[in-house]
């Protein structure tokens, strides 16, 4: 079997790899219109679940992002001037995107795959395949020409939002809203290399315009971030895109459905066939988890694609309708910070609000999170959840190992 991944993202990549795993006599391509070395993204976020699907499926790439990932040990959120309040409990993993997908490269490299950059496909006609995957991101092509059969809604949210790197490093991911005269300005920040950090800068249209962003020259708008901004970064810098990819460009964020993810021998992944606002940080664990799905379903109808993509779709799509259910209550909640701070004016309760945005918080959490606040129960409660942490690495490694 011949099988073609357009896109060479974390879903085209990892989709590769598995094909070549569960069949090392097929012909697997990674076609990307890019060049190698490419990526216009700065880090990654996941967490154990994520490590435990990469170990169930291909542990040596497990172990190489694994390695390559930094740990954040705790969520902030700092208002202003106000002392900031602790998430607690909360930890994950972060990761340059570019050292992400070079792992992936590597490792579907050493397993056969063949690449293709600098090629431009607009459509599934153009591949001589058994199976296409269509993994080339939210504004995929090759969706795009079908996009009735697929059924494809795309909906913009209100704020606008640009993907900046910072100097400061932190072990610590923190979310800081600063007040201006037009109105609140925020970020997510969180380590992604050795020497920078991701920083997600987000504000209400009304503030982008306010504040003159939308026409400023791009040093200009960095210069003035990093003056609001001034408290959190505790001084450092923020930073454009590596030399070579342009300004980082403010957007708004499009949310990608379609009513089926599938069409005759080609079927989507990844942000080609959903996207979820970034708030949840949640994109590159959800196109991984579709390539394993896809894998699985694969494997389980005997490779008869007929049988599988059908199922593939019929199982994986219903999975993603909860997830971006619960990333739009997300994105929502973002579009009425300004609102959130006004009547929430206690910082505690804001960041409680801020911790249940996606809807899944209990009632009775708000007395777990006050008492977070305590110096003594915040290192208690942080020292348990590394302990879980570690349990968790020795249950991989010994499923590994066969013990």
């Amino acid at each position: 079997m011949k099988i073609v991944c357009v896109g060479g993202g974390p879903a085209g990549l990892y989709s590769a790899a598995l094909a070549r795993l569960a069949a090392p006599g097929d012909e697997v391509v990674v076609v990307e219109r890019n060049p190698p070395d490419a990526t216009h993204s700065w880090g990654v976020t996941f967490g154990e679940d994520f490590l435990d699907d990469l170990h169930a499926n291909d542990p040596e790439s497990a172990r190489a992002i694994h390695d390559a990932a930094t740990v954040w040990t705790e969520q902030v959120v700092r208002v202003a001037d106000r002392a900031p309040v602790h998430l607690g409990g909360k930890y994950g993993y972060s990761l340059g995107r570019a050292r992400l997908l070079d792992v992936l490269t590597e490792r579907c490299h050493r397993l056969g795959v063949r690449f293709e950059f600098g090629r431009e496909i607009g459509s599934a006609d153009e591949v001589d395949a058994d199976l296409v995957i269509a993994a080339d991101g939210v504004g995929s092509r090759l969706r795009t020409a079908h996009a009735e059969h697929f059924g494809t809604t795309l909906t913009t949210g209100r704020n606008r939002y640009v993907w900046l790197g910072t100097s400061r490093i932190s072990p610590v991911f923190t979310f800081a809203f600063e007040p201006t005269p037009a109105g609140w300005v925020w970020f997510y920040a969180y380590p992604s290399t050795a020497s920078a950090g991701t920083c997600i800068v987000e504000c209400a249209p009304r503030t982008w315009t306010g504040l003159g962003l939308d026409t400023m020259d791009p040093a200009a708008g960095l210069q003035m971030l990093e003056g609001i901004f001034d408290r959190a970064l505790e001084g450092h810098r923020l930073l454009s895109p590596p030399d070579g990819l342009g300004p980082a460009p403010w957007r708004n964020f499009r949310e990608v459905r379609n009513t089926t993810w599938r069409r005759g021998d080609m079927v989507l992944v990844g942000d080609a066939a959903h996207t979820t606002h970034f708030g949840i940080g949640s994109g590159t664990v959800l196109a991984v988890q579709d390539a394993i799905a896809l894998a699985e379903s694969i494997r389980a109808c005997g490779a008869d694609l007929a049988t599988a993509l059908p199922d593939y779709d019929a199982r994986r799509r219903p999975v993603l309708d909860g997830v971006q259910a619960m990333a739009r209550r997300s994105m929502h909640w973002f579009e009425n910070v300004d609102s959130e701070i006004a009547t929430g004016a206690d910082p505690v309760r804001f960041a409680y609000s801020l911790l249940g945005r996606r809807g899944d918080q209990a009632a009775w959490q708000f007395r777990l999170h006050q008492a977070t606040q305590i110096d003594g129960l915040r290192r208690a409660r942080r020292t348990i959840t590394a302990a879980r942490r570690s349990l968790r690495g020795i249950r991989r490694s010994s499923s590994r190992s066969g013990g």
